[in-house]
């Protein structure tokens, strides 16, 4: 099923009562094949492409089909009388969750960060369109399951509470992430700023730091936990602590190298003071288009969020 056929077919609101039936929202992005028939217009431009850089159509059209096919089961499954909705990666930012809704996600496990950090509580399913493609360390259903799964949700059946992020600004700017927080360069040059943990403090040059929570450790932060060749305080997805790390840090006359990495937990917070004159930023879950941009002299704390992800675990 067709993202286009999906919204066309969506139901409208039904009331029994004074009762709203619940609403499913189904999230999914783009595949392969619809980015690059966005990009270069039809079919054959986008084989001529492809294939000047060794791949096939024939495999990214089966892609497209698996993807499509799940779509399609995930659809079927839901009950008549519920309300649904479709949403695209590229619009949740501008789409409104209702406390009632289910979250149906499927695709790729980063799109379930993707959209974490739009919610606040409500129960999230993950469904896996390729296993052979995606790990579904979020992912981890079939299209099959989904039926039971929004009932179960729906009843306020509790999942898995996975801890997040958040960075706040002295002026009242806030980002949440479900993996990671990036504070650094928005070009990846050497980041100057203040950094206290705990009792410590110390101004620093680096490639920049990497809050991450135990959903993340298994991606970016155990990469660079792996180049400092040394024991990682690496969370679980749900105990509620965070890991830090400071990405190569140079030492010299004004900076130091004393605090690299660390853990920690609410209420404790990692500080951080820009001392970049331009292009500081905070970004989340390697999103770089929503970003705070970091002034020289602004504060921030990063901490464990107030907010988890409820993620239906089955």
């Amino acid at each position: 099923m067709s993202a286009a056929a999906v919204v066309g077919s969506m139901a409208t609101p039904i009331r029994v009562g004074v009762t709203v039936c619940p609403r499913v929202v189904v999230v999914t992005r783009p595949t392969e094949l619809e980015a690059l028939l966005a990009r270069h217009g039809t079919r054959e431009q986008a084989r001529f492409f492809i294939e000047q850089r060794g791949r096939s159509l024939p495999e990214i059209d089966e892609r497209h089909a698996r993807r499509e096919r799940a779509l399609g089961l995930v659809w079927a499954a839901l009950p008549l009388r519920w309300r649904r909705s479709y949403v695209g990666r590229e619009d949740l930012s501008r789409f409104v969750f209702g406390p009632e809704d289910v979250i149906v996600v499927v695709g790729q496990d980063g799109l379930v960060a993707n959209v974490a950090k739009y919610l606040t509580g409500q129960p999230v399913i993950g469904v896996n369109p390729d296993p052979d493609l995606y790990d579904g360390v979020l992912v981890r259903h079939a299209p099959e399951a989904v039926r039971d799964l929004v009932r179960s949700a729906a009843a306020g059946r509790c999942g898995e509470a996975r801890t997040m992020v958040e960075a706040v600004t002295d002026d009242g700017q806030r980002l949440l992430a479900l993996n990671e927080i990036f504070i650094g360069h928005r070009t990846h040059q050497s980041a100057r700023y203040r950094i206290r943990w705990g009792e410590t403090e110390e101004t620093q040059s680096s490639s920049g730091v990497i809050v991450a929570s135990g959903t993340g450790a298994t991606g970016w932060a155990r990469s660079i936990a792996r180049q400092k060749g040394a024991p990682a305080p690496l969370p679980t997805p749900t105990d509620g602590r965070l890991a830090f790390f400071v990405r190569e840090p140079f030492p010299s006359h004004a900076t130091g190298t004393a605090i690299e990495q660390g853990a920690f937990a609410a209420p404790d917070v990692l500080r951080i003071c820009s001392e970049m004159n331009e292009a500081g930023t905070v970004f989340g879950d390697g999103i770089e288009d929503d970003r705070i941009e970091l002034q020289w002299g602004m504060r921030l704390h990063v901490g464990v969020a107030p907010t988890r992800l409820n993620l239906i675990t089955g």
